[in-house]
């Protein structure tokens, strides 16, 4: 039937609902079953990237909800595709991003665990997705569709945002509809503002410290909340780290900040020696408690909007709401005092101690140099300057996504995002994040340069993306270290076995590779880096830089904080400095 004459069908009303809705992009990979959505893509407004494999394209709708802050739709067919998305979907879980991963189903009549024996069929399909997503929705109707997406959508976006699934039938899609398009849907999440009475007594405590500091999380950088933590800290004057997931949500070189070198004890003691710590957007997991080794001696004050975080794992006054609005209301209610009159956390170096005599900012700037003094011992130059030559490269608001690689784990201490952010997959800590994420996030903002960062290992899994970068020219480069193998494995395994099992690794010429998708690719050393990289983020499309490099990480300190094998000590010597943090950060 010529397109003009066509029906429109119920894949026709999934699009016209995300496009009322406000989607822009969709990402995804098609299947027999969700031929009918995608064929109503064709016919809208809407901007369609299409992926290589459908975990990829979970990463890429991942990235593009974490730098639009908006809801990032991913369509996949029934079974096995679907399923491919599991892990990128946990990501999302654990950094709060929100997508809208709509799934087709088999027809109708085999829902239920029918058994008829069609293709891809599972018995339960969506309990596959149960405990990785905030919600499920499943539609049996063409008229259910316009509002079973706006109440995902809705879902997607409420705090704490996260991703959610929702599966149509093959019949459902391709039923004809004569309904009008859809043209209006509201989806506006439930606000999550923080109750009177408790914004009240978090004030009171924090106006009575002494020795005020702010751990700030993602939560902070999710809500939009900078401003409104920074007019805090500055009331307070209270030194601000923040967590790896938290990156940028303070400004690295101000007065007041403590960075974020959280798996280093000189941190940890800083932090337990606060008489009123206030945790915002941070539910204190591994990482972000030096491998739960923190003992904090104050009082905690914890603001969270995912309610399950909520002294999880410390007692605290909590606050279950936004970080945004909750760190307004404090800033509104605290009692402002001038810099230098708030005493200092841990300046002599040593928990239980505070020296009244400094001001806060002598005190941060002490644990820098103290944290700074550490790193510098350990014989670590190469590693230092590979990162410094990574950060001069890349322009000030480019934003950069991070694989599970030992170069990325030295990037949530030490690598200052500036204007941009810093983005990984430390949530989860799946391998394979860095390159599909960073291709979402050129989707997003295809004017802007944008860098992805990898180890060899981790690059093997979306070499099939180089095809989606070249094919829409998306402006990435790809920084792939290569060091023969899973590098942070061999560490943990050489550390506590002897020697390192299954971590080598037999990999292609990374150059040619590339350049055999027509994208543009140099192999660099340390001392050219920065000119090499420099260049490729200048130049426009994608490229790829490969730096031959065998790369170290800083000793950790969490493995004897606690050597008399105390109650709470930290994981095990296999778990090395670097594992992924549940709620990242």
């Amino acid at each position: 039937m010529p397109t003009a004459q066509r029906a429109r069908h119920g894949g026709d009303l999934v699009v016209e609902s995300l496009t009322a809705l406000g989607a822009s992009t969709v990402f995804g990979l098609p299947g027999q079953h969700a031929l009918g959505a995608f064929d109503a893509l064709r016919r809208s407004g809407l901007t369609y990237v299409g992926l290589r494999v459908e975990n990829n394209a979970g990463f890429a709708a991942d990235a593009f909800a974490r730098v639009t802050g908006t809801v990032a739709p991913l369509l996949v067919s029934t079974g096995p595709g679907a399923l491919m998305t599991l892990a990128a979907l946990q990501e999302s879980a654990a950094a709060s991003a929100p997508v809208l991963a709509i799934g087709s189903q088999v027809p109708t009549a085999g829902l239920g665990g029918g058994r008829k024996g069609y293709l891809h069929e599972l018995v339960d399909q969506k309990a596959s997705f149960r405990d990785i997503v905030k919600s499920v929705h499943t539609v049996r109707t063409a008229s259910q569709i316009p509002s079973a997406v706006a109440a995902a959508w809705a879902s997607a976006l409420e705090a704490p945002a996260g991703p959610v699934w929702l599966e149509i039938p093959q019949d459902v899609l391709l039923a004809p509809v004569s309904v009008p398009p859809v043209t209006s849907l509201r989806a506006a999440p439930r606000p999550l503002p923080p109750r009177p009475e408790l914004t009240v007594e978090a004030a009171r405590l924090l106006s009575a410290a002494e020795r005020p500091v702010i751990l700030a999380g993602g939560g902070v950088v999710r809500a939009g909340a900078r401003q409104e933590l920074r007019a805090l800290a500055e009331a307070l004057d209270a030194p601000v780290t923040t967590t790896f997931g938290g990156k940028g949500a303070f400004p690295w070189d101000h007065p007041l900040s403590l960075q974020s070198w959280l798996e280093d004890a000189h941190t940890t003691e800083f932090l337990e020696d606060a008489d009123v710590l206030l945790v915002v957007g941070s539910g204190l997991g591994e990482l972000s408690s030096n491998y739960h080794t923190f003992r904090p001696r104050g009082r905690l004050v914890q603001i969270e909007a995912d309610l399950g975080k909520l002294e999880s794992n410390h007692p605290a006054l909590g606050i279950h709401a936004d970080a945004r609005e909750a760190l307004a209301a404090l800033a509104e209610a605290v009692t402002p005092r001038p810099p230098g009159t708030a005493g200092t956390a841990g300046t002599a170096g040593t928990a239980g101690t505070a020296a009244k005599a400094g001001t806060a900012a002598k005190a941060a700037a002490g644990l820098l140099t103290r944290v700074r003094e550490r790193i510098d011992a350990q014989g670590l130059e190469l590693e230092q300057r590979v990162l410094g030559a990574v950060r001069d490269a890349l322009p000030d608001d480019s934003p950069s996504f991070w694989d599970m690689t030992i170069l990325s784990y030295w990037a949530w201490s030490a690598f200052d995002p500036r204007a941009g952010a810093l983005h990984s997959a430390q949530g989860a800590g799946g391998l394979g994040y860095g390159f599909p994420a960073a291709l979402g996030a050129a989707a997003a903002d295809p004017g802007r340069p944008v860098l992805a960062v990898s180890g060899d290992g981790g690059a093997m899994y979306s070499i099939a993306e180089l095809a989606t970068a070249h094919q829409y020219r998306l402006p990435v480069t790809w920084l792939i270290v290569d060091d023969g193998g899973y590098g942070i494995l061999r560490e943990y395994m050489t550390d506590t076995f002897g020697e390192a099992t299954a971590t080598e690794l037999s990999r292609p010429d990374f150059v040619t590779l590339a350049e055999s998708f027509g994208v543009p690719a140099v192999r660099t050393t340390p001392e050219r880096l920065r000119a090499d990289l420099a260049g490729a983020l200048a130049a426009p499309g994608p490229s790829v830089v490969v730096l031959p490099a065998l790369l170290r990480m800083f000793a950790p300190t969490h493995l004897d904080r606690f050597a008399d094998g105390g109650p709470g000590d930290g994981p095990g010597p296999d778990q090395g400095c670097s594992e992924p943090d549940p709620d990242q950060g």
